[in-house]
């Protein structure tokens, strides 16, 4: 058997064309792939931790403590699941790699089926995301200098959002994923950075004295809507899962060692990252500040200034490394 999967395996390479070999030496993901298990760890925080995380007390006011809590360890545990189905499905072919969504997408619902279904869905889902992180980087910029220099003259959002954008002209130049590791590194570093910050800064200021835990809608189609708004807000925070395979395809594989066991070291890594980030904010910050808690925690802790401060601009870094991995795979689908 294990001869029959090598042969495959060689023949698969033997038989790409002179284009398909140019190709995949030009895409940003099978240019290189010498990536390793501690690359899947940090790509995997970095797509999925962002700026959501912030949102998940507001999230947790809206669900209560028993439904908040059930559903935040429900798609811990769901996504994680998820994603180990993706890491198998990576090369379930003998002798075949299934580097992007719409090879599997083909694979299972025909050559032109599959591209029309998956497309079209990834595409949305990476625009869509990149939109919200520049628009993010460019408030989190704003929030940044107005913390650190409040007598200045006020500068419209639009600017900031200029601002942000700018940074990933430098770095849209990076040939391919595995050039960009030492960004999502840093990215993953401060998005566990910002989250400590969020649930350090909510202890520092302990249990407000009028904290209240009740449901923030008085009326039973207020508290419904409520809870599907917060189960979006918690579906969000998991996202990344649209990134998966291209992951796995920057990294080698053979018969004897096949990619899915580096890869889940690294996703089972980047969860247990995940996990420390999410849950101290969600729960400490709902904790400390029941209801009144707003939308961005970090709106509700106004001091230390400073603290603040860096905490806006942790968030920038962070935003600029997930726009990089997500803007890489919108060359995939061209």
């Amino acid at each position: 058997m294990y001869a029959n999967t090598h042969e495959k395996f060689e023949s698969r390479v033997d038989e790409r064309s002179v284009e398909e070999k140019a190709i995949d030496d030009w895409l940003p993901i099978t240019s290189s792939r010498k990536a390793k298990w501690w690359y899947s760890a940090f790509h995997n925080v970095t797509a999925i931790v962002g700026a959501g995380v912030l949102g998940l007390p507001y999230a947790m006011s809206q669900m209560g403590w028993g439904p908040g809590v059930s559903v935040l360890v429900i798609s811990w545990i769901v996504t994680l699941y998820s994603l180990w189905q993706m890491v198998e499905m990576h090369e379930m072919v003998p002798g075949k790699r299934f580097d992007w969504y719409h090879e599997l997408g083909q694979h299972a619902f025909g050559e032109k089926l599959g591209l029309w279904i998956v497309v079209p869905q990834q595409l949305i889902v990476e625009v869509g995301v990149d939109i919200v992180y520049t628009i993010t980087g460019g408030q989190s910029l704003k929030k940044f200098h107005d913390l650190v220099c409040e007598d200045c003259k006020d500068i419209k959002l639009t600017y900031f959002i200029m601002i942000f954008a700018s940074v990933h002209f430098v770095l849209s130049q990076l040939p391919n994923f595995n050039s960009i590791s030492g960004v999502s590194l840093a990215a993953a570093v401060m998005s566990l950075s910002y989250s400590t910050i969020a649930w350090g800064a909510s202890v520092e200021k302990g249990v407000q004295a009028d904290v209240q835990y009740g449901y923030r809608s008085d009326s039973r189609a207020g508290t419904i809507f409520n809870f599907f708004s917060a189960l979006g807000t918690i579906v969000f925070a998991y996202g990344g899962h649209n990134i998966e395979m291209e992951i796995q395809a920057t990294m080698p594989s053979t018969p004897e060692k096949p990619s899915k066991k580096p890869m889940w070291r690294g996703v089972v890594v980047a969860y247990i990252v995940i996990a420390i980030c999410y849950f101290p904010v969600a729960l400490i910050g709902y904790w400390m500040f029941g209801n009144a808690v707003e939308e961005n925690i970090l709106l509700t802790l106004q001091k230390p200034k400073w603290l603040i401060a860096m905490a806006n601009m942790f968030v920038v870094v962070h935003l600029i490394g997930s726009y990089q991995v997500c803007s890489k795979f919108l060359l995939l689908t061209d």
